[in-house]
């Protein structure tokens, strides 16, 4: 089954509320193998709403509104789509009795403008909210069937899988859950993992491939649109197996998987113990590895020397170095992961050096120029890398670069 997804509300096309409810919503969709084909956002007008649902329905038949059941002028939703089956509003007395219960639980006297959340369109099945006052709404005929939410993202989610999921799926002739498989890649451009992969697509049909940049890396997506769930699963896994020999070691890991818990992992299962000198990072390098539950087991410490004073008393870095070549470069890279490597006793070591703008920048060093040091017991390199966006950008790249390139010096 195909649906449309309509999200009301002012405050979204505004950018003070960002919507979380559509990636629920649609997840718990997914899950039932109902499939969301558009998401649509519009503001609290009850033509803008009536005229969403009416182009929504006559697309595919089903749409469901999130948000306008509240109690306020502004929640018209279901005077908007009321209109479009020719049925007035109804005062339910089931529904108020409902709501004067919750309210006496809570020891509290409703507002007269609540009973507007008991006027329910012709026609429409009441879909209990036992976590809120708005009950959501179940309206089919002519024109189509449409599902009212309310907006409060707890309450629109519980009713989702208790409700709403499990009576859309009973709908479907053969329901067949939408399973997706997240493998996660670092090191790698886009464009370079998509010429490894050539033509994998077209190897793994009838499952689709999408490639989702994100700022540390790219992630692979794949996903079985109808296939049941145990074939779906296997397919899932081929393909991953396939994907993972085409992208070597940039593959790191599936699902949530996190780069820093990765790097940890391997060292303390090699016996290894590290240490990070930052510059540009200023402790992102640090914190990231600190993040990890259990990191103590491999990372001993890590310096944050942004000044190049601290450079030198810090990690014995030769003024003259910084002097001939630069903070930014090369020999000042290896230097600090070097002295770092020394003042910690560890056998692995990084070190970060660069320019994360927006200033600071020159010709021969652009912003987001940045060294990166990685030392595994005596052996030592330092690598040139150039990454683009905003400071916070450069910074997090510069991050999650380090961790790979130390992942890919480690023992598998």
């Amino acid at each position: 089954m195909d649906l449309e997804l309509i999200t009301i509300g002012t405050e979204l096309l505004l950018g003070f509320t960002v919507d979380t409810n559509s990636a629920e919503l649609a997840r718990i969709l997914a899950s039932h193998g109902i499939r969301v084909v558009r998401r649509t956002s519009v503001p609290d007008s009850e033509h803008a709403i009536r005229d969403a649902v009416h182009e929504a329905l006559r697309r595919t038949g089903t749409v469901i509104t999130v948000g306008g059941l509240g109690p306020t002028k502004d929640d018209i939703t279901k005077e908007a789509v009321a209109a479009l089956f020719d049925g007035p509003l109804a005062f339910d007395q089931e529904v108020w009795e409902d709501i004067l219960s919750r309210y006496r639980r809570l020891g509290r006297t409703p507002a007269g403008s609540n009973r507007s959340q008991a006027m329910i369109p012709r026609g429409a099945t009441v879909l209990p909210n036992q976590w809120g006052t708005a009950p959501g709404l179940w309206l089919e005929g002519p024109p189509g069937r449409v599902v009212m939410l309310p907006g409060v993202p707890y309450e629109m989610r519980k009713l989702a899988e208790r409700e709403v999921g499990p009576r859309l799926a009973r709908l479907v002739a053969t329901p067949a859950p939408i399973v997706s498989h997240v493998l996660r890649t670092a090191g790698i451009a886009e464009s370079t993992l998509a010429d490894r992969l050539g033509d994998v697509d077209e190897a793994i049909h009838p499952l689709t491939l999408a490639f989702l940049p994100q700022t540390a890396g790219v992630d692979v997506r794949l996903t079985s649109w109808d296939a049941p769930l145990e074939e779906a699963k296997r397919r899932l896994d081929d393909a991953a197996q396939e994907i993972r020999r085409r992208a070597g070691a940039h593959c790191y890991g599936e699902g949530a998987t996190d780069l820093a818990a990765v790097v940890i992992e391997r060292l303390e299962r090699a016996g290894l113990s590290v240490a990070v000198a930052e510059s540009c990072t200023g402790g992102l390098l640090a914190g990231r590895l600190t993040s990890v539950r259990g990191s103590s087991a491999a990372f001993m410490g890590g310096v944050v020397a942004y000044h190049n004073r601290v450079k030198t008393q810090a990690l014995d870095v030769a003024e003259d170095v910084i002097a001939g070549h630069g903070a930014v470069s090369e020999a000042v890279a290896l230097a600090m992961v070097r002295g770092v490597q020394a003042r910690f006793g560890v056998e692995a070591a990084l070190s970060v050096t660069g320019i994360a703008g927006p200033e600071g920048g020159s010709e021969e060093k652009p912003v987001g120029t940045v060294w990166i040091g990685i030392a595994v017991r005596e052996e030592e390199t330092a690598l040139h890398r150039v990454y683009h966006g905003s400071r916070w950008q450069v910074r997090e790249r510069a991050v999650a670069g380090a961790l790979y390139e130390l992942l890919a010096r480690l023992p598998s």
